[in-house]
C-alpha cells in the first residue's frame, strides 16, 4: 500500500485543511506514513502570508531533496492558490521554474466533502468559510484563498454534532473573517428581496446596517455560534475576527453562553487612522477602542489578543507612537506583531517599502516589550 506524509506550515486554517487532505489521500487508497522518510508522497501544505513563510517552504524543500533527491513532493495550500490566481501568470511560471519536479494540488480539488481525519485529544477545528472579500492592502489571502465562500449552515451543525459524538469537548470555528460567515448567502437573499430561512424555526430578513462607517448586511455568525455553543461543548472558540463585522448581537451571544472562550483575537493592525486607511481597514482607532469597551461592558472577564503590523509603507514615528499608545490603553494579553513585508499582487506592493529593516525591528521590540511589561504586572 502506498503511503503519504503531510507537513503543514502556517495558520490553524492550514492545520484544518491538512486534516481533509489526509482523508483525500486515504480515499485514494493511501495510508499515513510514520514519517516523511518512509512516505511514498510528501505533501507540503504551504503558507505565504509573509515573505519569510514563503521562503521557509523553499528552504524546507531544498533540504528534503538533499536528503533524498527521489522524494515525490506534492505542494498544496496558499502558495498554489496565490500562484493560480495571480493575473499575469508570472508567479506560477516562477514556481514551476524553481520546482520543476514538484506536483501541485489546489485546495479546491480537495473540497469540503472529505470528512477530516482528526487526531486524538479533546479539541477539534471546524472551518466554516474559506477566502476573504476585504482586500486589506497588505494581505495576500484574497489571492491565495479566493473570495469568501461560506459553508452551508446545516452542514456545519451536522459536522459539529459529529465532533461532539466523537468525544471532542472543545471546538474552534475557523475562517479568514469568521464573523462575516453567511454574508454571501444573505447578500443574494437581500438582492432578491427575500427572507433567508436558517431552518423551519428561524428566518432572517436581510437589511443593510451601518457599522464602523460602512453599510453592511448583518451576518449569520451569531446564529451559528449560538447553535454550536448550545451543544454543550466545554469550550467554543473562533478565529479570526474583523472589527467591522463584530455586531452587538454577536456580543450578546458570547455573553449569554459561558462556554464561549473568554479570550478573543481581534486584529487591530495599527493605532494610526492614517495607516489604517492605507491598509483598507474599515475603522478608526477610536472605533476599535469603542468596540473593545462595548465588549468589556457586557463581558467584563473578556481578554484580548491582536495582530499588529509595524513598518507599513509611510508609517512615521508619530504613526508608530499611536500604535504604542493604543497598546498601552487596551492591555492585550498577547500581540502577534509582524514587520511589514511586500506581497506580490497586493495594493501595498505598489507602495515604496520605505521603512528600514532596523527601524522595523526596533518598533517590533518596543511594542513587544510594552505588552510583556503589562502582562508581568497582571
Amino acid at each position: 500500500m502506498l503511503t503519504y506524509c503531510i507537513e503543514t506550515f502556517g495558520c490553524q486554517q492550514n492545520v484544518a485543511d491538512s486534516e481533509r487532505i489526509a482523508s483525500y489521500y486515504e480515499a485514494r487508497g493511501y495510508s499515513e506514513a510514520k514519517n516523511k522518510e518512509n512516505a511514498d508522497i510528501l505533501v507540503i501544505n504551504t503558507c505565504v502570508i509573509r515573505e519569510r513563510a514563503f521562503e521557509k517552504v523553499f528552504g524546507y524543500i531544498r533540504n528534503v531533496y538533499k536528503e533524498n533527491p527521489n522524494t515525490h513532493i506534492v505542494i498544496t495550500g496558499c502558495l498554489i492558490g496565490a500562484s493560480l490566481r495571480e493575473p499575469s501568470g508570472k508567479m506560477m511560471q516562477s514556481l514551476k521554474k524553481r520546482l520543476p519536479s514538484v506536483e501541485f494540488l489546489p485546495l479546491e480539488e480537495v473540497g469540503f466533502e472529505y470528512v477530516p481525519k482528526r487526531g486524538e485529544g479533546i479539541h477539534a477545528w471546524l472551518p466554516i468559510s474559506n477566502g476573504c472579500n476585504n482586500f486589506c492592502t497588505y494581505c495576500i489571502v484574497p489571492f491565495s484563498r479566493g473570495r469568501e465562500r461560506s459553508r452551508f449552515f446545516q452542514e456545519l451543525l451536522q459536522e459539529a454534532q459529529d465532533i461532539k459524538r466523537r468525544g471532542f469537548s472543545e471546538i474552534t470555528l475557523l475562517g479568514q473573517n469568521v464573523n462575516s460567515y453567511g454574508a454571501d448567502f444573505l447578500l443574494k437573499t437581500y438582492q432578491a428581496g427575500d427572507v433567508f430561512f436558517i431552518d423551519e424555526m428561524v428566518s432572517v430578513k436581510p437589511v443593510m446596517v451601518k457599522h464602523l462607517g460602512r453599510q453592511r448586511i448583518p451576518t449569520l455568525f451569531p446564529h451559528l455560534l449560538a447553535r454550536i455553543a448550545s451543544m454543550e461543548f466545554s469550550k467554543v472558540s473562533f478565529m479570526s475576527s474583523n472589527p467591522w463585522d463584530f455586531s452587538n448581537e454577536l456580543i450578546d451571544v458570547i455573553a449569554r453562553y459561558k462556554n464561549i472562550d473568554r479570550i478573543l483575537h481581534l486584529p487591530v493592525q495599527s493605532g494610526s487612522d492614517e495607516i489604517l486607511k492605507k491598509m483598507n481597514r474599515w475603522y478608526t482607532s477610536e472605533e476599535y477602542r469603542s468596540l473593545i469597551d462595548r465588549i468589556r461592558s457586557k463581558i467584563p472577564e473578556m481578554q484580548f489578543t491582536t495582530d499588529i503590523i509595524v513598518g507599513f509603507p509611510g508609517e512615521t514615528k508619530e504613526h508608530f507612537e499611536e500604535s504604542l499608545d493604543l497598546v498601552k490603553q487596551i492591555h492585550f494579553e498577547k500581540a502577534y506583531i509582524s514587520c511589514y513585508s511586500p506581497r506580490p499582487g497586493t495594493k501595498a506592493n505598489d507602495l515604496p517599502d520605505d521603512i528600514p529593516y532596523e527601524e522595523k525591528k526596533y518598533r517590533f521590540h518596543t511594542l513587544q516589550k510594552e505588552i510583556d511589561k503589562q502582562n508581568k504586572k497582571n
